[in-house]
């Protein structure tokens, strides 16, 4: 195997290249570039240097990576018979896919690599758009970017935008953070006699007709802290200013114990939202019980103990530790035996227990802790078979009940009573309903229905009490009727 020089072609004229450099192409006997489409190149040949392009393979493929690697394998099929010269625009170790792929080779011990400079597009580029890196700036590539990428707080240079369907993938990429009209500019062959710069609202990215290979997208920076709502960052942001010194009193009084109710209180508002299939209200609900994580969240790094990225650190590790199906080599044929992988992972993870219900109990909902009780009983054989037995249960149960509210104390109905709800929980279980769900759902229509009733009052006769049992009760049929249709 040949060695395998590599040129970079700088971002723009042939003048732009080193005198060295320079020489190294007019020596070369084989030299062949990743594109024809650089003025480099144009140059070159008008001084009789005779070079081939792998432009051909940019049509075979839909996908990008796709050419590269097989410009790679091009590459060393050809170093297997001579020495060959690549050449790329601008250096070869930025933003240069095919190199970093041939590294790899290099590594693995395929090939030997000879990288020779060649200017890179960022020095033109920052002079271009009067910018200094130093205040903080990333670079992308427009063919293999994604909207978490983006550092809205930054100078932002997109590369690789070779043409419009690339600049609408970015478009629509940058809009989910970024305003509609917020500006971009659009620099083309920065640094050479042909540099463009033209500024654009982000919606009109795509309509831009300069875009060629030498194109980079420059997003400014939003500084304003309400540009950037739609980072994760900014919400972080507000909340440690919310608990700081300066910030609202009744935030920095808050602790973890404080916040407990509000956490129930916003999860039981999002289920009422779910219910309604209403996704305005989903968003605003999801937000509220999102600020309570932040808030717990910032109050553990007020405190000295976690910050978030534990937490997330916390949820992806087990995430990736429970799905071996995904991000491991286990297969499963269904999601029952997901489930059971994931019972199984956590009992492993989970320290030995005194008792199977050990770490079951709820503390917002006494339901989910008879529900939870229950299924763990279940586990090891201490169930009825079907539902039929839990249903006998509890008409036993009824019936001792009811034999209390006749003839017993508080205490003994209170004792009968939880038993009657305890069986209604196990035959939720064997229904796999879940009784919580099921009590918000009934709450939820018994709100409904007695507004309606409210309402029918106050437009007749205006009191409750101007009413009898049973005109109430009309009222009540009303409601449901109303429901149904």
């Amino acid at each position: 195997m040949h060695p395998l020089t590599i040129i970079g072609l700088g971002a723009g004229d042939l003048d732009q290249l080193a005198l060295g450099t320079y020489r190294q192409l007019k020596a070369a006997t084989t030299i062949v570039a990743r594109t024809d489409q650089h003025p480099a190149i144009v140059e070159l040949r008008a001084e009789g240097v005779m070079l081939t392009s792998f432009d051909a393979i940019y049509e075979k493929h839909d996908a990008f990576e796709l050419v590269y690697e097989e410009i790679v394998e091009e590459l060393l099929v050809m170093c297997a018979e001579q020495p060959v010269t690549y050449v790329v625009p601008g250096h070869p170790l930025v933003a240069e896919r095919t190199v970093q792929l041939l590294v790899e080779k290099e590594r693995a011990g395929i090939v030997e690599l000879n990288i020779a400079g060649g200017n890179s597009f960022l020095d033109p580029i920052f002079a271009a758009l009067r910018i200094d890196p130093i205040e903080g700036f990333q670079l992308l590539d427009g063919t293999d970017m994604k909207r978490d990428d983006v550092q809205m707080t930054q100078h932002v240079l997109i590369g690789q935008v070779y043409d419009a369907f690339v600049a609408s993938e970015v478009k629509l990429s940058l809009m989910e953070k970024y305003a509609y009209d917020h500006p971009v500019t659009i620099v083309t062959a920065a640094g050479s006699t042909g540099e463009k710069l033209s500024t654009v609202p982000l919606f009109e990215l795509d309509h831009v007709t300069t875009i060629d290979n030498l194109t980079t997208v420059y997003v400014p920076p939003v500084l304003e802290r309400e540009g950037r709502l739609k980072d994760w960052s900014t919400f972080r942001e507000i909340i440690a200013a919310l608990r700081a010194p300066d910030g609202c009193p009744w935030d920095r009084e808050q602790t973890h114990a404080s916040l407990k109710r509000y956490l129930i209180e916003e999860a039981h508002e999002l289920l009422e939202a779910i219910e309604q299939q209403d996704d305005d209200a989903v968003i605003e609900e999801l937000g509220d019980v999102l600020l309570q994580v932040f808030l717990h969240a910032q109050i553990g790094e007020d405190d000295g103990y976690f910050a978030m990225e534990d937490i997330l650190e916390s949820v992806g590790a087990k995430m990736i530790r429970r799905h071996p199906h995904v991000f491991g080599d286990k297969s499963v044929e269904n999601s029952e035996e997901v489930l059971l992988n994931w019972q199984d992972i956590k009992k492993s993870e989970k320290p030995q227990v005194e008792s199977l219900l050990d770490g079951q109990d709820r503390y917002s909902s006494a339901l989910l802790t008879s529900f939870n009780y229950q299924k763990e009983a279940a586990k090891v054989g201490f169930d009825w078979p079907t539902i039929d037995g839990a249903l006998d249960k509890f008409t036993e149960e009824w019936q001792e009940f009811q034999e209390e509210v006749k003839n017993g104390t508080k205490e003994s109905q209170t004792d009968e009573l939880g038993d009657v709800l305890f069986t209604i929980v196990n035959i939720s279980r064997f229904l796999k309903l879940s009784p919580e769900e099921a009590m918000v759902h009934a709450n939820h229509k018994f709100r409904s229905r007695f507004s309606f009733v409210e309402t029918s009052v106050k437009e007749g006769r205006g009191e409750f009490a101007d009413y009898t049992l049973d005109e109430l009760e009309a009222f009540w049929q009303l409601a449901k009727g109303r429901e149904q249709q």
